[in-house]
């Protein structure tokens, strides 16, 4: 059974940073692309960036680029998204997600049927200006 764990959230002032975490485990950590996805309330959950297996390519939204930086600790079993320049517009729940189908030029694939889907509980980033 795989056990997704997120940290890191919190209530920042805009501008300001946060780093979140994602602790995985009951999976081969590196046999994945990884990802993360935020939803607003109200909103439809969105993709915010992913990773491949290899690290070697990397997905970012648009509104989210030279702000958010992902990254993982394969060793770890650890995935991280370290958010800088926090816009009130990025105020939502944040989600890990362990294993992806891919990470491409078009966002993070996840599988259709979403028993697949490995979710965390998710955590609450909130910016305020």
């Amino acid at each position: 059974q795989v056990h997704v764990v997120e940290s890191g959230g919190g209530l920042v002032q805009a501008g300001g940073s946060l780093r979140l975490s994602c602790t995985v485990s009951g999976l081969t950590f590196d046999d994945y692309a990884m990802g993360w996805f935020r939803q607003a309330p109200g909103k439809e959950r969105e993709g915010v960036s992913c990773i491949s297996w290899s690290i070697s390519y990397t997905y970012y939204l648009d509104s989210v680029k030279g702000r958010f930086t992902i990254s993982r600790d394969n060793a770890k079993n650890t995935l991280y998204l370290q958010m800088n320049s926090l816009k009130p517009e990025d105020t939502a729940m944040y989600y890990c997600l362990p294993n992806l189908i891919s990470c491409s030029g078009s966002g993070p694939i996840i599988h259709p049927n979403d028993e697949y889907n490995s979710w965390g509980q998710g955590t609450q980033v909130t910016v305020f200006s």
